[in-house]
C-alpha cells in the first residue's frame, strides 16, 4: 500500500486538473509549503475580543451595570450580572454580541442559569471567521513574497483551513517559511513604572499592565501598560536603514493620520518615561520620551542586525496576520 502526504495529494491533484485544461505546471519540481489557520487561536482570540467589548459595554451602561465572573475560555464567554433586576438591560447591551453579521449569526445567547449570560460562538461563526481570516491571510502572504522580490511565487487556498504556497525561487524554503508564518502583530504601549518590574513578577502586575519580555537571552522584562497608543494598521510603511548616529541597523516608519495624533498626545504626556516596542509578543525596543514627537515618521532601534531590521520592516509594512499560522509540511 502506498501512503502520500497531505500536500502530495493536494499537488497531485491540482496537476491534474492542469493537465485536463492544458495548462503547464511545475508544481512536482518547485518547492512547496503547506501552511494552515489555526482555528483555535482565531476563535480564542474572537473570545477574548468579546470579553473585553462586554467590559466596555457594561462599564459605560446607563445606569452602570454591575457584574462579575467575566470570562473567556475554549468557544463562549460569560459573564454574571450582579442585580437580577439588571439582566434585561444588560441583555439589551450586549444585543450586537448576538445581531447577525451579513446574514449570520456568529455568537448565541444562553440564560438558562439565573443572571449569567453565556455567549458561544456558533459554528457558522468559526466557518465564517475561518474563511475570512484564510483570505486575509493570503493577502498578506502575497504582499510578503511580492516584498521579498519572489515575482514568481504563487498562493493559492488549498483547504477550508489551508493555503498551499509555491515558491519555486526560494533558496531557504524553511527560513522563508518562518517568514511567511510570523504574525506580524505590532502595538505602541508604554512601560509603567510605577513599580518595580522584579516586584511584578513576584507578586503579578497591577491591573490594566502586563509583563512582556524581550527575545534577549536572558529576556529582558517590562512592565507594560495594557493599552495600545499606536497599533501596527496605523503604519503606512516602514524600511531598513544604517542610523549614521548611533552606527546600526534601524527601522524608519511612516504613520497614518490617527496613528500620529494618538503617536503625539502620548509622547506630550509622557515625557521621560519609556514606551515598548512590541512585536509578536516580544519588546524589541523600549526608548525613553525625550520631547514630543509631533511628525509622522518614527525610529525603532534595537541592537538589530541587517537581517532583523529589514525582517520587522516588511513585518510592519505587510501587516499582520488575522490568525496563527502552522507549516503543515514542506517538499522541495
Amino acid at each position: 500500500m502506498i501512503y502520500l502526504s497531505r500536500l502530495k495529494v493536494i499537488l497531485i491533484g491540482l496537476a491534474l486538473v492542469s493537465m485536463v485544461f492544458g495548462a503547464s505546471n511545475a508544481f512536482a519540481a518547485d518547492p512547496h509549503m503547506l501552511l494552515r489557520v489555526d482555528v483555535t487561536d482565531l476563535v480564542s482570540s474572537r473570545m477574548a475580543a468579546a470579553r473585553d467589548e462586554i467590559r466596555t459595554l457594561l462599564r459605560d451602561a446607563q445606569p452602570r451595570t454591575g457584574y462579575s465572573g467575566l470570562a473567556a475560555s475554549d468557544r463562549a464567554v460569560q459573564v454574571r450580572i450582579d442585580d437580577v433586576n439588571q439582566v434585561e438591560a444588560a441583555k439589551a447591551v450586549l444585543k450586537v454580541l448576538t445581531d447577525p453579521v451579513a446574514g449570520m449569526q456568529q455568537m448565541a445567547l444562553d440564560e438558562s442559569e439565573s443572571g449569567l449570560l453565556k455567549f458561544t460562538m456558533t459554528d457558522a461563526g468559526v466557518k465564517s471567521r475561518t474563511s475570512a481570516a484564510l483570505k486575509q491571510s493570503i493577502e498578506v502572504i502575497k504582499n510578503r513574497l511580492h516584498d521579498l522580490g519572489m515575482a514568481d511565487a504563487a498562493v493559492q487556498q488549498a483547504d477550508d483551513d489551508e493555503i498551499l504556497v509555491q515558491a519555486p525561487s526560494a533558496g531557504d524554503l524553511q527560513g522563508l517559511g518562518q517568514i511567511l508564518v510570523r504574525p506580524g502583530r505590532l502595538s505602541l504601549q508604554l512601560v509603567n513604572t510605577s513599580m518595580p518590574v522584579e516586584d511584578a513578577i513576584k507578586s503579578g502586575p497591577p491591573p490594566g499592565t502586563k509583563v512582556v519580555y524581550t527575545s534577549d537571552d536572558p529576556p529582558v522584562p517590562y512592565l507594560v501598560e495594557d493599552r495600545v497608543i499606536v497599533a501596527g494598521k496605523s503604519v503606512v510603511d516602514a524600511k531598513a536603514t544604517n542610523s549614521p548616529e548611533i552606527g546600526e541597523p534601524v527601522v524608519v516608519f511612516l504613520l497614518d493620520s490617527r496613528g500620529t495624533e494618538r503617536f503625539k498626545w502620548a509622547t506630550e504626556r509622557n515625557i521621560g518615561k519609556p514606551f515598548a516596542v512590541i512585536l509578536d509578543d516580544k519588546v524589541i525596543s523600549a526608548p525613553i520620551i525625550r520631547e514630543p514627537i509631533k511628525g509622522n515618521t518614527g525610529q525603532i532601534s534595537g541592537n538589530f542586525t541587517d537581517h532583523d531590521a529589514k525582517t520587522i520592516a516588511l513585518l510592519m509594512r505587510t501587516g499582520a496576520l488575522p490568525a496563527r499560522l502552522t507549516i503543515v509540511e514542506e517538499a522541495r
